[in-house]
């Protein structure tokens, strides 16, 4: 194959997934929910504070944040992905918050495509930015010098890895080849003079995959857990379009593959203390992100909710939309009695049904009893 059909290929899997995306994915019924309708907040009939008080100041990686969300990486390398950029920067310059762009393969592979990620930079000149390639790309033909060029493209503050086994398995294109990987993103992470972020893209990420990256010196995860966006069923979409039935099968039967959010949420919050956490997949509202916050995270991702507004809707619906957030979010913290977002921290909780059920299976009992006996 030759390197400009491949560079081809690329692209138009990248303008398929926004159409599959926005279009398509609220026509199917998924049965896997985040696991935050089994997490509870005891009410405070007192909180003891002012709402106009409360504040959502943090800090993620050193570099300070209005608000603790992350426009989480979702595309980039097509026209369409350019103008989706253009407003999410702009919404992250706005709002001093975080956000990642789509996979720079295509970008690397042809320089035809490297605006659409470039702008990013260019419309928010101060906001934390995360550059992203797909770990198994190191695998392929990858080096160091890659994970280089993606950062000094945009200027990046970060560089996200993701881990995307499934997908890759679905995909007509993909790259199934994880052999040894674990140590080349350590090694990664130590040659980088940025900080690596490794993250899912919608299967979550276990405690025991989150202690190999501690024990390698990663600084952050996105957990990027079931409920969400389903990258699975994306691929299946594509996959019965091209004619391609045993891939399409197989995406269809693991859709609802993964860890819950929450409970991807939980288990990686084992290791807090010694590494920052993004939790991310199907995170739709503010009361969800406070709860996501309570257990152990440092900031929410939301990608498609606000992917499809940048693509369809107009910037003031996507102001409207983050506002909305925002101000749920800080209802939630009001409602707790918390002034600032640590105080999510010692909120007392109730963990139910399904996710107290998998973490109990899974041997986080301290876990969840620390969770439930707070105040």
């Amino acid at each position: 194959m030759s390197k400009r059909i491949a560079n081809d290929e690329t692209a138009n899997r990248k303008q398929d997934h926004i159409e599959i995306c926005c279009n398509k994915l609220h026509e199917i019924e998924m049965t896997v929910t985040t696991g935050f309708e089994d997490i509870h907040f005891v009410p405070n009939a007192l909180p003891d504070i002012n709402f106009a008080d409360v504040n959502l100041n943090t800090k993620f990686l050193n570099h300070n944040f209005n608000y603790p969300i992350f426009i989480s990486s979702i595309t980039g390398g097509t026209k369409l992905a350019s103008k989706i950029n253009t407003r999410l920067a702009k919404l992250a310059e706005k709002f001093k918050i975080g956000i990642g762009v789509g996979s720079q393969r295509a970008a690397l592979e042809d320089k035809a495509n490297t605006d659409s990620f470039t702008i990013v930079r260019q419309e928010a000149p101060n906001a934390f930015v995360a550059a992203n390639l797909g770990a198994v790309q190191f695998n392929n033909d990858f080096t160091i010098k890659h994970a280089e060029k993606a950062i000094e493209m945009i200027n990046a503050d970060a560089l996200i890895l993701h881990l995307n086994p499934l997908q890759e398995v679905i995909q007509p294109e993909g790259n199934t080849n994880f052999s040894n990987l674990t140590a080349k993103i350590k090694e990664i992470g130590k040659e980088l003079r940025q900080p690596l972020i490794v993250k899912e893209v919608g299967s979550g990420i276990s405690r025991d995959i989150a202690l190999d990256l501690v024990d390698g010196d990663i600084p952050a995860i996105e957990v990027a857990g079931a409920g969400g966006t389903s990258w699975s069923q994306i691929e299946a979409i594509r996959a019965k379009q091209q004619g391609l039935t045993k891939q399409q099968k197989v995406g269809e039967l693991f859709k609802n593959w993964g860890l819950p959010t929450a409970v991807s949420t939980i288990e990686v919050s084992k290791f807090q203390d010694r590494i920052e956490i993004i939790s991310s997949g199907g995170i739709r509202n503010g009361l969800q992100a406070a709860k996501a916050l309570a257990i152990g995270a440092k900031l929410v991702g939301i990608a498609l909710p606000l992917a499809c507004l940048a693509a369809t809707g107009t910037v003031k619906q996507l102001i409207d939309w983050l506002e909305q957030f925002i101000y749920e979010l800080k209802t939630a913290m009001f409602l707790v009695g918390a002034e600032e977002l640590e105080g999510l921290h010692y909120a007392p909780m109730a963990v139910t049904g399904k996710t107290a059920e998998w973490l109990t299976v899974r041997g986080l009992d301290e876990e969840l009893e620390m969770i439930n006996l707070r105040g």
